[in-house]
């Protein structure tokens, strides 16, 4: 797999492709229209379709970026900014994403542009619903991903325990041994 899907949704593990957003160098994974198209198959949005093309990638970014704004605003209770609700909503009016059962098990065939209208469809769906509450974004302050938290007691720090949580408690344990050392001497 090229693509890692932590955030308990695929339309939050779509936002999460750009990592870090507030580094100098945040990291994409979505660097050209193949990638896109891996993500398409491997988030299971779709299994066949039309190829991926450069538009198709300008837009699919477009719109990252303006659901990243609407979860943002919602996970911190601001105003969600007019633009950014005028591209998801625009988006989800497209036809979505065919599914089909066939003798291997379902099939869901679409072009990028209903696998858009998918994830705004999605996005709506949490923003304007009870999930909406669940909206959490990474403690780790390097990651910027935002998650849904379905936890018991609605405590999870992390977007995924095996990347930022093992990092977060490595550190820990390294901050402990190396005050524990101090101590000592």
């Amino acid at each position: 797999m090229n693509h890692e899907f932590p955030c308990g949704t695929r339309v939050l593990d779509f936002v999460a492709t750009l990592r870090a957003r507030r580094e100098e160098q945040p990291y994409e994974f979505l660097t050209d229209a193949g990638s896109l198209d891996s993500w398409w198959l491997e988030s299971g949005v779709r299994t066949s379709g039309r190829v991926t093309d450069d538009a198709d990638l300008a837009a699919a970014i477009e719109l990252r970026e303006a659901l990243y704004t609407v979860f943002w605003h919602r996970l911190n209770g601001a105003s969600i900014p007019e633009g950014a609700l005028a591209v998801v909503n625009a988006r989800a009016q497209d036809p979505p994403v065919s599914p089909a059962l066939t003798a291997r098990g379902v099939v869901r065939d679409g072009d990028p542009t209903a696998c858009l209208a998918d994830l705004a469809r999605e996005a709506i769906e949490i923003v304007g619903g009870e999930e909406g509450a669940l909206l959490r974004e990474c403690s780790r302050p390097e990651c910027t991903t935002i998650y849904l938290d379905r936890s018991r007691g609605h405590r999870r720090e992390w977007c995924s325990m095996q990347s930022c949580g093992n990092r977060a408690k490595a550190a820990a344990y390294r901050a402990r041994v190396r005050s524990a050392r101090i101590l000592a001497t």
